[in-house]
């Protein structure tokens, strides 16, 4: 690291110092304790950076996230509720679009608003896409709890979406594999472990 580099970590570590001066005494004590650790972090090469995931949203490597908080239409958290029920809360019907990591319904404010989160592979546009072509009436069950919600084929229905969409501040991925990566090592796994118990046999 280079003397200049160094000197913008400590600028960055006074800066946090400052703005914890009147943190709760419990951020203020632990901020302390892992100071030495950010300031060690901080010097190394940095992680890769967040990215756009295209319209709106954040991307690292090739998984991108979504998060939106929405308003439900008048009945649209009862008519939600029941269809989520009617999988015991597990949408895995979402397999079909091929991209999907995880997907995260929940109810705010005593059922007046919703946030929905995901992570997917790939750009904005084409997550969209996704749904629009292979599970386009699942996704309009779905969003017609929500206010105003042009349906899916509606060419005003990614200008709703982005609409409604936050991106994150700050984001962690663990795994950058995509969906189809992940499937394909699990059953490499899985046949080398029948491999295994083949020959030891």
């Amino acid at each position: 690291m280079t003397t200049v580099e160094q000197a913008t970590v400590e600028t960055k570590i006074d800066q946090l110092r400052e703005l914890f001066a009147d943190a709760p005494e419990v951020g203020k004590v632990a901020l302390e304790k892992v100071l030495g650790r950010l300031a060690s972090d901080a010097s190394q090469a940095p992680p890769p950076p967040v990215e756009s995931a295209g319209r709106t949203g954040s991307r690292l490597g090739k998984v991108s996230e979504l998060t939106i908080i929405v308003p439900f239409a008048p009945g649209g958290a009862e008519r939600l509720r029941a269809f989520l029920r009617l999988f015991g809360g597990n949408l895995a019907g979402a397999d079909d679009v091929g991209t999907v990591h995880d997907m995260r319904f929940v109810f705010l404010d005593n059922d007046t608003r919703m946030l929905f989160a995901t992570a997917y592979d790939g750009d904005w546009d084409a997550y969209i896409d996704d749904f629009a072509t292979k599970i386009p009436d699942f996704l309009d069950i779905i969003d017609s709890a929500w206010e105003g919600w042009p349906g899916i084929r509606s060419p005003e229905a990614k200008d709703y979406l982005a609409k409604y969409q936050v991106s994150a501040e700050g984001w962690y991925v663990a795994n950058d594999l995509t969906v189809a990566e992940t499937r394909r090592l699990r059953r490499i796994g899985d046949a080398v472990d029948e491999f295994l118990d083949k020959i030891a046999d």
